[in-house]
This record gives C-alpha cells, sequence and structure tokens, in this order.
C-alpha cells in the first residue's frame, strides 16, 4: 500500500473556474451561481496518508483532474448525427453477435454437492459459522429444473440507441406525446442520494439510472435527456443492472410493491414481480452478469433471500432461504461473478454467504467481534468476491477491510471445491477514513469513501491510483461504463494519468460515474481525467417552490439552504444560491411582476431577493418572527408582502418606492390560535386595492383591514368561522366563471366549500375527489383568456396530484388524480402559460414536472356520463335500486305532509317538494346533519339563482336533491368511530366501557355544541326510548312533557356506556363491531 509519497500533479481546470469544496469544508458565505452550478475549489486540502496494509508497502499516487460543469446543452447538430448513425451501422453485426453470445452463455456448473454437510472448524478466536439450509420449494418450476426440462430463455438481440433526429423514447423523452392520462411526468429535478446511480453508458450512448421518488430516471447527461421509468407505487429502494447494461431492475417496498425489470434500450418494462405482503418489498437487489438471474433480499422483519429466474417465471423464485432477524437488515446483495451460485450479504453487523442451486439453498453467518483479532472492526458497507480467489472482501465504516476465506478443516488437505462456508481471515487497516463504496473493474479493486477519494486496488492490495481531487462529497456510488472490446492499453495521444509503479505505466480504465451522499453526480473521463457535475441537487426536503408570473421559469429552496431557478422549458439552471447551513428555506414565491423572489426560513427570517442574480435586496433579512414562516405572498400590484408562521401569526410588509430597500415592515396581528392553512391576497370588488386573507386549523377565515393599517399596527375586517366540525386545508379565489364571485375551500371531509367573497356565507357544498386522503392544497389553471377559456383546478393530497374540471358540481368523473409522491406531496404550482404542475415531494427531495393533457380529462367526464348518471352511480343500487325507490316514496310523502296529512282536499303531486320538508328526506335518507348543515343546504338552495333573477327558491325537484344529498353527506358514510372519540375523551372507563355519567350526559347535551333545549331533550329521549309514536311531533303526533322525567329516569341507566348508547338508544346496529373493537384495546 501507499504513504504520503504518492505522486501528485496540479489540477487541470478547463473551465477557469474553482472545483466545488466538500460539504464538510463549506464556508457560512452565501455561493450565487449564474447560468451553471456553483463551482468553488479547496486548494488547501492535502491528501489523506493511507496506511500500511498486511499485505505489502508501495507507494501511491494522486490523479490529475478536471472539473467542468455541465455546460448550456445544444441540440445535436447534422454533421454529429451523420457521424453517429455511421458508427452505429458500422458495428451494428458485431454487437449483434456480442448480445447473442451472451444471450446464450450459461451460468457456472459443477459448484459443490449442496446436499453434503461440510466439516466444520472451531478457532480459538473464531467461532464456528452458523449453517442454515432451507427446503426446496415445492413449485411447477423446480419440478421443472429438476425433471431437466428447464429451457434458456431466448432474450432478443439488442436494439441500437434511436439517434436523436428520432422521436424515441431515449431521444425526446415523453413530451408532447402522450394521449390518454390528463397528467404526466415529463421531468424530474431532483434525485435520491440514499440509491446508488448506475452508469449506463456505452459504445453508443452515454446515459446514467438514478431514482427519484418513486420513479426511475434515464438520463442522457450529453443530450440532456430524460426518460421516466413508471410504475411503482412506493419509493424505490434498490436498483440492479446487467453486466451489458441493458437488463435494469427496480424494486420498493411497502404496500402493493414490485419489483419491475426494464430494457433500457426501449425503456419498456419486461417482467413485473408483485408482492401481496402488506410489508412487503425489497431493499436489496442483484443480478447475475449474464442477467438470467435476479436475487432480490426482502423488506419483511424477516428476511427472505430469493432467486428468480425472471426470463422465465416472474410469480415463484427457484428458491428462497429465510433469515434470522438477529443478523440486522442485510442491505446489499453480490453475486460472485465467476461462479454465480454464489452469494454475499450485508448488514451493518453481519456478513451472510449463500450457495443454491435451482431448488435448494444454504447460508453460512460467520460472527466476528472486535475482540477476535483485538482490533475494532466497524460497521460493514459493501463485500465483493476476489478475482480467482476462494476469498471476499467485506468494508467497514472505519477503513478496514475484512477478508473472509474457506473455513478449511484442522487437516492440512486441500479441498478444491468452492464452499459459502467460510470465516474471517484477517483484518486489513486500508486508510483513516470510511469505506463506503467496494467494487471491482477488470483486474482492480475500486474503493470510494468518506473523504470523497476513489482508489484503485490490484489483487494484492497495492495501491494502482488514487484519485483525491473530485470534491463531489463523501462518495456512495462508483459505477464503470460498458466497452465490450475494451483494452487496457493506452493509445497514442491519449492523456491518460500513471499509476503507482516505479516505471509510472499509463493507468488505463474504463470511465466511471461518481454518486456523493450530497446529491451530487460526476462523470469521470478516465482519458485526461475530466470530472463533469452532472447534477448538483438538494440533498434535504424541499418544500419552497415558485413559478415565474410571465417566464419559464421554476424556483426550487430545500432544507439545506439551495435555492435554484430552472428554466423548465430548456431544463437548465438558470442561477442559483447556496445560503448557510441554518437557512433552510420553507417556502418563497414571485412577486406579480417577476422582479423579486421572497423567501421564507425556518428560522423565521424573510429574504427578498433580486428574482435574476438572486441577491438581498434588504440589508439584513427580516426577523420578525420566532419560529418558521410557512406561508408567503404577494399582492396582485405587489404593494403588499405577507407571510404566515408558526406563532400563528400574519406579517404584513409594505413596497417602499422612496427608499433604498423595497419593502419595509407594516405590522404582525395573531388572529388564529392554531396553525395558519393557507392566505391569500385578492382584490377589493369596488377598488383595485388589495385585500389580505388567512384561514386556520381553529376554523376561522380572517380578512385584514390594509388600507387602515399603520406601522406596527395591523388591523383586521372581520373573523368568521366558516365550518363547524371539519378542519379548512387550503383556500384559493373561484375563478370568474359565475356571476357571483366566491372563496374555495377544501376541507379534511372530502368536501369542497364556496363561500361569498363579501359575507363569506357558505353557498355551496360540493364533494371532492376522494383518492384516499383529503385535498391538501389547491391551485387554479392559468388560461390566456380567464373569462372565456374553461378553467381547471390542480389540487394535491397526501399522495397524489390531479386535476378538476370546474365549475364544481360533485360530479366524481370530473376529477382524477395520480401518485405524484408516495413519501408526501408537500407543494404545488403551475406554470404561467397552464401547460405545466410542478409538485415538492418534500422529503424525498425531488419535485415533478407534469405535463397537462386537458383533452383526456374531458373524455374522461363524458365517458361518465351526463346531467344525472353520474349522481344515481353514487347511490346504493344506482338508479334501479332500492335507496333510490325510497327517495321516490319519501319525496312523494314529503309532498303529502306539506299538504297535511288529514286533509281532505284534492291532492296537487308535484315534482318538487317546499324547501322545509328537505331535512326529514335527509334524515330518512340515512345522512344526519347538524343545524348548520341543514341552514347551509336551504341557503344553497335559497340563494342558487338570486344573483340572476333576484328571487329565492322555495322548492326543489327530485334530481336537485340528489345532487344536494350526494354533495351534502359524509363522503364515506357515517363514522362509528367518532362516537367512540366521543366517549373516550368525555367518559370514564368502566368494566363494560367507557361511560358517562346520565347527570353529566343531558347536561353536555343542553350546553355544549348545537343546545338542546330541556323540552326538545325530553321528546327526543323518550322517542328514541320507544314511548312515543315514531316521528314524534315532526309527524304532528302530540307530546305529554309532564311524564318525561320519569320515563328518563327510570329507562336511562345512570352511567350510559358507547354501546348501550349506540345499540339501545340510537339503535344503529352498524356500531357493534366497532364499539367490541374498541372495548378490546381498551
Amino acid at each position: 500500500m501507499a504513504d504520503d509519497e504518492g505522486k501528485k500533479s496540479p489540477v487541470k481546470d478547463e473551465t477557469d473556474q474553482k472545483a466545488p469544496s466538500p460539504v464538510d469544508e463549506k464556508t457560512a458565505d452565501d455561493t450565487i451561481t449564474t447560468n451553471e452550478e456553483p463551482i468553488e475549489k479547496n486548494t488547501d486540502e492535502e491528501p489523506k496518508n493511507a496506511e500500511e496494509t498486511e499485505e505489502s508497502k508501495q507507494d501511491g499516487t494522486a490523479s490529475k483532474t478536471e472539473t467542468e460543469e455541465p455546460k448550456s446543452n445544444e441540440g445535436v447538430d447534422s454533421t454529429e448525427v451523420e457521424e453517429k448513425s455511421k458508427e452505429e451501422s458500422e458495428s451494428k453485426q458485431e454487437d449483434k453477435e456480442e448480445v447473442e453470445t451472451t444471450s446464450a452463455r450459461k451460468s457456472p456448473e459443477g459448484g459443490p454437492d449442496t446436499e453434503q454437510q461440510s466439516e466444520q472448524q472451531t478457532v480459538d478466536t473464531q467461532p464456528a459459522s452458523e449453517k442454515v439450509p432451507s427446503p426446496p420449494p415445492n413449485t411447477e418450476t423446480a419440478q421443472r429444473h429438476n425433471q431437466g426440462d428447464d429451457v434458456p430463455a431466448l432474450i432478443p438481440d439488442a436494439p441500437k440507441i434511436p439517434s436523436p433526429e428520432k422521436s424515441e423514447v431515449t431521444a425526446v423523452g415523453l413530451e408532447g406525446t402522450m394521449s390518454t392520462s390528463a397528467l404526466n411526468v415529463i421531468w424530474s429535478f431532483g434525485l435520491n442520494r440514499n440509491i446508488p446511480v448506475l452508469n449506463l453508458t456505452d459504445n453508443s450512448r452515454k446515459l446514467i439510472m438514478y431514482a427519484c421518488a418513486h420513479v426511475g430516471v434515464l438520463y442522457d447527461f450529453e443530450n440532456n435527456r430524460q426518460h421516466i421509468l413508471q410504475g411503482h407505487i412506493n419509493p424505490l429502494t434498490c436498483t440492479c443492472v446487467s453486466e451489458d447494461k441493458r437488463w435494469l431492475a427496480t424494486g420498493d417496498k411497502g404496500a402493493d410493491s414490485t419489483v419491475i425489470v426494464w430494457d433500457t434500450y426501449t425503456g419498456v418494462p419486461v417482467q413485473t414481480i408483485f408482492d401481496s405482503n402488506p410489508e412487503g418489498g425489497v431493499v436489496a437487489m442483484a443480478m447475475t452478469p449474464d442477467a438470467r438471474y435476479l436475487a432480490t433480499l426482502s423488506a419483511a422483519p424477516t428476511q427472505v433471500l430469493s432467486i428468480w429466474n425472471w426470463t422465465v417465471d416472474g410469480d415463484t423464485p427457484l428458491c428462497t432461504a429465510e433469515l434470522n432477524p438477529k443478523y440486522g437488515v442485510q442491505s446489499f446483495i453480490h453475486f460472485n461473478p465467476e461462479d454465480i451460485h454464489f452469494l454475499v450479504s450485508n448488514s451493518d453487523s453481519q456478513v451472510i454467504f449463500y450457495q443454491w442451486s435451482d431448488n435448494h439453498m444454504e447460508y453460512f453467518a460467520p460472527p466476528l467481534t472486535d475482540q477476535d483479532f483485538n482490533k475494532p472492526v466497524g460497521r460493514y458497507s459493501q463485500s465483493i468476491f476476489q478475482r480467482n480467489s476462494t476469498r471476499v472482501l467485506t468494508s467497514t465504516s472505519i477503513g478496514n477491510l475484512v477478508v473472509w476465506d474457506t473455513n478449511k478443516p484442522l487437516t492440512k488437505l486441500q479441498n478444491s471445491q468452492p464452499s459459502a462456508d467460510k470465516k474471517a481471515l484477517k483484518i486489513i487497516r486500508l486508510q483513516e477514513r470510511g469505506i463506503n463504496v467496494l467494487t471491482t473493474t477488470e483486474n482492480f479493486i475500486v474503493v470510494g469513501d468518506m473523504a470523497g477519494h476513489v482508489k484503485f486496488f490490484d489483487q494484492s492490495l497495492k495501491l494502482v491510483h488514487w484519485y483525491q481531487d473530485f470534491h463531489l462529497g463523501p462518495v456512495t456510488a462508483i459505477s464503470f461504463a460498458f466497452y465490450p472490446n475494451f483494452e487496457p492499453v493506452a493509445k497514442e495521444g491519449s492523456n491518460y494519468p500513471p499509476d503507482a509503479t516505479i516505471e509510472a505505466r499509463r493507468f488505463v480504465i474504463k470511465d466511471f460515474v461518481v454518486g456523493s451522499s450530497i446529491a451530487i453526480f460526476g462523470s469521470v473521463t478516465a482519458d485526461g481525467t475530466k470530472v463533469k457535475v452532472i447534477h448538483r441537487e438538494h440533498d434535504s426536503a424541499i418544500h419552497a417552490l415558485a413559478s415565474h408570473p410571465s417566464l419559464p421559469y421554476v424556483v426550487i429552496g430545500s432544507y439545506s439552504g439551495l435555492l435554484k431557478i430552472w428554466n423548465f422549458e430548456k431544463k437548465q439552471v438558470m442561477v442559483s444560491r447556496q445560503f448557510d447551513k441554518n437557512s433552510m428555506i420553507r417556502c418563497c414565491t414571485y412577486d406579480p411582476k417577476g422582479a423579486y423572489i421572497a423567501v421564507g426560513f425556518v428560522n423565521g427570517s424573510v429574504r427578498i431577493l433580486d428574482s435574476i442574480t438572486l441577491e438581498d435586496q434588504t440589508a439584513e433579512p427580516f426577523r420578525y418572527a420566532r419560529y418558521g414562516i410557512t406561508h408567503i405572498a404577494f399582492s396582485h400590484n405587489s404593494q403588499y408582502l405577507a407571510t404566515a408562521d408558526g406563532e400563528h401569526t400574519i406579517s404584513v410588509y409594505k413596497r417602499q418606492h422612496l427608499h433604498e430597500e423595497p419593502y419595509g415592515y407594516l405590522g404582525r396581528y395573531r388572529a388564529h390560535y392554531k396553525d395558519i392553512q393557507d392566505i391569500i391576497f385578492g382584490v377589493h370588488l369596488d377598488s383595485n386595492q388589495p385585500r389580505l386573507l388567512s384561514m386556520g386549523k381553529d376554523r376561522v377565515l380572517v380578512e385584514y383591514d390594509l388600507e387602515n393599517s399603520t406601522k406596527d399596527n395591523l388591523k383586521i375586517t372581520s373573523s368568521d368561522r366558516i365550518e363547524q366540525s371539519a378542519v379548512p386545508q387550503c383556500l384559493t379565489w373561484y375563478p370568474p366563471i359565475t356571476k357571483e364571485h366566491f372563496i374555495v375551500t377544501a376541507n379534511d371531509q372530502f368536501k369542497f366549500k364556496l363561500y361569498n367573497a363579501t359575507t363569506k356565507m357558505c353557498r355551496k357544498t360540493l364533494l371532492g375527489p376522494t383518492y384516499g386522503s383529503p385535498i391538501k392544497k389547491i391551485a387554479v389553471v392559468p388560461t390566456k383568456d380567464p373569462i372565456k377559456d374553461k378553467r381547471y383546478l390542480a389540487y394535491i393530497t397526501d399522495d397524489k396530484i390531479g386535476l378538476h374540471i370546474l365549475p364544481l358540481c360533485g360530479n366524481p368523473h370530473d376529477a382524477m388524480a395520480l401518485i405524484g409522491h408516495p413519501a408526501g406531496v408537500s407543494n404545488l404550482v403551475c406554470s404561467y402559460d397552464g401547460k405545466y404542475l410542478f409538485s415538492a415531494g418534500g422529503t424525498d427531495a425531488s419535485v415533478h414536472m407534469w405535463e397537462i393533457n386537458i383533452s383526456a380529462l374531458e373524455a374522461q367526464s363524458k365517458l361518465g356520463g351526463e346531467d344525472l348518471v353520474p349522481f344515481y352511480g353514487l347511490l346504493d343500487g344506482g338508479r334501479e335500486g332500492e335507496l333510490f325507490a325510497e327517495l321516490e316514496d319519501y319525496f312523494y310523502y314529503a309532498q303529502i305532509r306539506s299538504q297535511g296529512v288529514n286533509a281532505m282536499d284534492r291532492r296537487e303531486l308535484s315534482v318538487k317538494i317546499p324547501l322545509t320538508e328537505v331535512p326529514y328526506v335527509m334524515r330518512a335518507m340515512g345522512f344526519y346533519p347538524s343545524e348548520q348543515e341543514i341552514e347551509d343546504m336551504l341557503n344553497e338552495v335559497k340563494f342558487s339563482r338570486y344573483v340572476e333573477t333576484g328571487q329565492y327558491v322555495e322548492d326543489i325537484d327530485l334530481g336537485d336533491f340528489i345532487k344536494l344529498y350526494i354533495n351534502h353527506r359524509p363522503a364515506f358514510g357515517l363514522d362509528p368511530q367518532k362516537l367512540v372519540h366521543a366517549f373516550q375523551t368525555l367518559g370514564v372507563p368502566s368494566a363494560q366501557g367507557n361511560s358517562i355519567e346520565r347527570g353529566y350526559l343531558l347536561d353536555l347535551l343542553q350546553t355544549k355544541g348545537e343546545h338542546m333545549t330541556e323540552y326538545e331533550l325530553a321528546e327526543y329521549l323518550t322517542t328514541l326510548l320507544g314511548f312515543n309514536p315514531e316521528g314524534g311531533s315532526s309527524e304532528l303526533q302530540e307530546f305529554d312533557s309532564s311524564t318525561a322525567g320519569d320515563i328518563i329516569d327510570q329507562n336511562l341507566p345512570v352511567n350510559v356506556t358507547e354501546e348501550m348508547f349506540a345499540n339501545e338508544i340510537l339503535g344503529f346496529s352498524m356500531y357493534k363491531e366497532v364499539l367490541a373493537t374498541s372495548q378490546q384495546t381498551s
């Protein structure tokens, strides 16, 4: 190994810019970079000394490196296209023969007899390995193998990569080509730094693959093109690729998890392995060099290693092995490339060796502690098989290499048979810094470490070469290109660096890609040692997202303090700024003119930046909030800037025209006692003055009096409680598609509500999309002509993004949604032209760009039916069901009631009923609205035509009643859990369950919520207990209140349990199962 006498040379710099410094050496100063990524260079760092190994000593070398950032991505000119076409045609036959050879190659046979039990050796310092065989699976696949009927799968020849002039997948991506989906992700900003990047580069393409939330990205970094691999519904957890870079496997974990194998030449999935286990999925995968077999490690608490012959059978593995949970989570797995019937996997504390055949697998888990060799081992990271040897090497977090070898018997008889029974032979102190990556290329062992260095060793662990000036951050991935005819010979005119030998021979290797833990990917060209930064992305959660009001720019900010402006049409970074480590970006917005960007931080500060240079426009940030800024917005004329913070407080800043700084502090007001959900600016109807509204979890909508507010004296105009039980989530201005001006909100009960913009009266309640979770944010999609064009609403839920046709009517076919970010969608913005949506994924540190296809959404709406057809489908049994027939009966009976049950006059049948009968029909249908909900329903119908005609509506027909019923009833019916929660909150535990004392219950009903009078309470309870005719006074029955007290005292227990209240008073049998479950839990 090498000491600090390795050869070093100055760094060449093609771009005349400084190389980026490691993150751990960042200064507190901000970095602003225009047109390209920020580039800094640390010239003070000295190469670290490498420790002497137990094998040998050899002088090391540090390579020359050239660092270049991605330049503006331009199209390929015609000359380049012609040259590429010629090269493709000339090499087509050679590649075809190559693939045929690869396809016909078989796995090595003649391994050891797995049924034979090998001898185990006991050493003083090394306990015996644990050997665990697994029984062969009883499957058809295994039977076919046993019978010798297994026929190797025929893998088709690899097609050539489409040239840029063709409209193929890898040439132009998916943009503008979709037809069946209303939203389609066409670009992904960001990456998953926890999943290693894969280098798919070969003679005909420069391509990498990386994970981004739940999609895989094939990125052509030469032509700046992406192809999105969509198919998973959970975040990706692992990937692997075949030796020839054609077959790619991606896996996830969670409910409905899958493993998908893709053809990287076409971007098409060729095999899908499903896992029905709710805790299913995979955490690690490996593919044999010939791509025939795939190994997966499950994500369940008790892990299972499975071997799949995926080209033949995607339903049943060839063999499996169940691992003991005490081994820890095995997170890395690797096939022996020389004999694929051997594998190695490791967690951070245990290495396991496997040997498998078509229907059988056994594994060994040799223990190793710090006391065995009297030196610390460290946490395991990755393992490899050493070439032409029975040894396995495992790297650790403290710079060690553990060498494992066959557990030979005490006799000195040499056993030539390879075995998975191994023990630790020795521990080599390779270096000071922890090793994250251990891999191989050609005859070299490659190491990537925490210092960002990449080192190459020969098979005897002598240091051959050392790259130390990448400055990409701690290395977490190293992946080499695939050149089938690669020869490690330096051609004339090449500029490969010298190796560490005395002869200083040229160090010729394949080009490779490096990934780091700070979300930076770099491409290293070995000839000339050029380093090109492919991606420099956010390595923390992304919540801040804003779109330019008139240009194709989108701003992305994250908790890492990085703020970037992208040109989303050209897919280029226009400018970026790195704030100091304590400045975590929480939200941002453009002003309506596009001149400024306001940025809110988690530490409560607010900065006003120039939108072109990202330079501060104020001498010091505004620091009026002690907690994080959660929302930020400009008024329509840029006169005001408002922020909401974690103290439930609104802060307002006003434009200063005759001042050096553009905005100054106006005032703060704490009008909410819970978190603020949303803030919006609007325009007064009778003037062009801005109006500011805020809405909180306290269900209060507050409007602020900006015109009459003075310095340090922010005033409010009104404060209105807009919900009774639901919690509002977001609000925005309803577009001008109606004569009446509305504010639209979405709540946690899956309802949209329209409020009159002036009176704040609830004018309409509508069923919203019911895709698993309530809507979190809404935004009206911009259009060229806001008056004439049809309008659409974009929205996000916990994990989905969707579109909704306006006007809102409750039709479920008017909405659609797709999984946007399985780990959670944190923000949503629309592009200025209404063509694209952008969704931020929060913790997944990614932003997806979605293309809007309105025609697909309109077609879906038409297919759902017109008029009342979609609403019939929401009734149990539909138009021909019992519920609809009952509704018709109730409708006619309501007419009889309104005309007098005992009336002897001629009956006048109508298609409408009076509004006064609506509450009774609703209750008869099983919907029990509160008095506030009844008032909202009646107002909705009463004022439905008031703006057009100036008249009140006093009756309702059957069609409108069905819509009213569908839109107002609970989205998922009665919820027994609410009753359980009420008794858990108000009652006390008892042997029969939670109970409430009778007097306390009667007092609550008369004093809390919507108060009942003593007379009403007496009537309702005696009726529910069965002592009055059904219907009571609502059916014109007489009620005698004089005996009600005695009846209640004799028939209502002193302690009322939840079960008694549900079954005997309310008469709801549907509560029985839920109540029984709650009692068992308590």
